[in-house]
């Protein structure tokens, strides 16, 4: 799952050369959704038991669907095209902090201040990455880290608020039906895009980018995500998060020459100390 999302950097820098950035994220959206579907249905036909839904249950699975799927998408490819390998997968790795700062708001945590202080070094390791010296290398730029905070953002919500959901449905239903209310809150969008869009012309290494973002890190590894949590502590789940970071950097360096400057490294330490010294707290 690490793995797969760390190369999902490099690999939606790829997309981006064949789609529009605002296609992307609705058409990923779509993908997962039209996978998931066949997959649900027969895990339904065979389950012995029938899932009762509350409509305030889905009326809430579907908002969420809204921020984890379809803003967070979106956010996503609008934040990789305009910023590098490196910062946007530091960012990402702030996504603890934003889930524990919305939990604590909810009343499911508390806050130390040992996470204070990680969510203050974070930021601070934030502010390096956007004016230390090289900012500016092969794309990265200011804009493009904050659609990237965005993404995270919204999946942070789609995350803490999803909890309730979560306990009463496994992962296979809720994720099914939150791509779905995804995917239809992204239609207008994919329709927009799509006019005058000429898909013929993309070439297959386009739809083989594209495909790789939609099953293997839109469905694959919310699946394991989900196992994982259920069979390993949250904080040794967590713990592969921070090489996450690492291993982008590393394949945006070896694949598309992207520079790891002294200001990716010196943030970058920081946002993973933020990010370790709030899980310890």
């Amino acid at each position: 799952m690490t793995l797969i999302w760390s190369i999902n950097y490099i690999v939606a820098k790829i997309v981006l050369r064949s789609f529009p950035a605002l296609l992307v994220g609705p058409l990923r959206a779509a993908f997962a959704a039209a996978l998931l579907a066949p997959v649900y249905g027969i895990a339904r036909w065979r389950s012995k038991e029938k899932d009762s839904w509350e409509w305030r249950e889905l009326a809430t699975l579907a908002i969420l669907g809204v921020f984890g799927i379809t803003l967070n998408q979106v956010f996503f490819v609008l934040g990789m095209n305009r910023t590098s390998v490196a910062h946007a997968a530091l960012v990402i790795a702030t996504t603890p902090l934003q889930v524990m700062l919305l939990a604590s708001l909810r009343g499911q945590e508390h806050v130390t201040p040992r996470k204070l202080g990680g969510m203050l070094t974070a930021v601070a390791g934030i502010v390096v990455l956007n004016f230390g010296p090289g900012r500016d290398l092969h794309g990265a730029s200011m804009l493009g880290d904050m659609f990237v905070f965005l993404a995270a953002f919204s999946f942070s919500v789609y995350t803490v608020f999803g909890k309730e959901v979560a306990r009463r449905h496994d992962s296979l239903t809720a994720n099914s039906l939150g791509y779905f209310a995804g995917g239809l809150a992204g239609a207008p969008l994919l329709w927009q895009q799509s006019m005058g869009f000429d898909y013929g012309k993309v070439p297959a290494s386009g739809w083989l980018a594209l495909s790789y973002m939609a099953v293997l890190s839109s469905v694959l590894c919310y699946f394991i995500f989900y196992y994982a949590l259920n069979h390993l502590p949250a904080s040794r789940v967590a713990a592969f998060s921070y090489m996450q970071p690492v291993i982008a950097a590393g394949a945006g360096w070896a694949i598309l020459g992207e520079p790891v400057t002294a200001s990716v490294g010196m943030g970058g330490l920081m946002v993973l100390s933020g990010v370790w010294l709030t899980g310890r707290g």
